[in-house]
C-alpha cells in the first residue's frame, strides 16, 4: 500500500478534480433538495461531505502539532469510532451535519469553492515537506501528511460514487492511480473486518462467498 509522497498528492488531486466536476453538474443542482442513495442524507448533504474531503486539507494543514501519537493508516481506522457507529449515533448525525452546513451556499457556489480550493492545493503541496506530519484535531493522533490524503481519496472516490448514483449519473471513472491505493486501503480494512479467508471467498468462489465482504 506504500506508495511515493508524489504519488499519493498526484492522485489525491485527480480524485479532488473529478470530485469538483461532479459538484458542478446541473444534475446535482436538479436534485439538491432529494434524498440521496445514504439513508438519512439528503443530496445537498452528500455533495457537502463530499466537499468537505478537499476543503479539510488546508485547514489539517494548520493545525498546530500535539503530542498525539503518530499511527500508521490502518491503525487509524482501527481506532476510529465512526466505522461501527450506527446512524443514529453522535458521530454520524454529526457527519450529516456537517456536510449540510458546507452545502448551506447552494450547488453552484459550493462547487466553484471546490475548484478553487483544489487549484489552490495544487500550489501548497510543492511546500509540504515528504515526512509532514498532521493533527487530525478531531481525534487524539496524527498521521503523516500522506496518509491523510490516502484517507480523503478514498472519501472521495467512494462518496463520489455515492453522490453520481443519487443523481442518476455514471460514476466518474478514475485511473489506476487512484483506484488502485484505494482498492488496497478497502481491501486491507475488509480483512480486518472480516478476516481473509471472506475475501478469498468472495474473490474467487461464488459458491462459498459471504454476504458481504465491506469495508465499513
Amino acid at each position: 500500500m506504500t506508495t511515493t509522497s508524489n504519488a499519493t498528492r498526484d492522485a489525491y488531486l485527480t480524485a479532488a478534480d473529478s470530485a469538483a466536476a461532479l459538484l458542478a453538474d446541473p444534475a446535482v443542482a436538479v436534485a439538491w433538495d432529494k434524498p440521496s442513495a445514504l439513508a438519512e442524507f439528503g443530496v445537498g448533504g452528500l455533495a457537502g461531505h463530499l466537499a468537505y474531503q478537499v476543503l479539510s486539507v488546508a485547514s489539517t494543514l494548520g493545525n498546530p502539532l500535539d503530542d498525539g501519537e503518530l499511527v500508521p493508516l490502518l491503525g487509524h481506522y482501527a481506532r476510529g469510532a465512526w466505522l461501527d457507529a450506527d446512524i443514529d449515533d453522535d458521530v454520524m448525525v454529526g457527519i450529516r451535519n456537517s456536510g449540510y452546513r458546507i452545502a448551506a451556499e447552494g450547488p453552484q457556489a459550493l462547487a466553484r469553492t471546490v475548484a478553487d480550493e483544489v487549484a489552490a492545493l495544487r500550489e501548497v503541496f510543492g511546500d509540504v515537506a515528504p515526512d509532514r506530519v498532521v493533527a487530525l484535531g478531531r481525534v487524539p493522533w496524527s498521521l503523516t501528511f500522506d496518509d491523510f490524503l490516502m484517507t480523503r481519496t478514498m472519501e472521495l472516490a467512494v462518496h463520489s460514487d455515492d453522490l453520481a448514483v443519487s443523481v442518476g449519473l455514471d460514476t466518474p471513472a478514475l485511473p489506476p492511480e487512484v483506484t488502485g491505493p484505494v482498492l488496497d486501503l478497502l481491501a486491507a480494512l475488509a480483512v480486518k473486518r472480516h478476516g481473509p479467508v471472506a475475501l478469498m471467498r468472495a474473490y474467487s468462489r461464488a459458491e462459498r462467498a459471504p454476504k458481504t465482504i465491506a469495508a465499513f
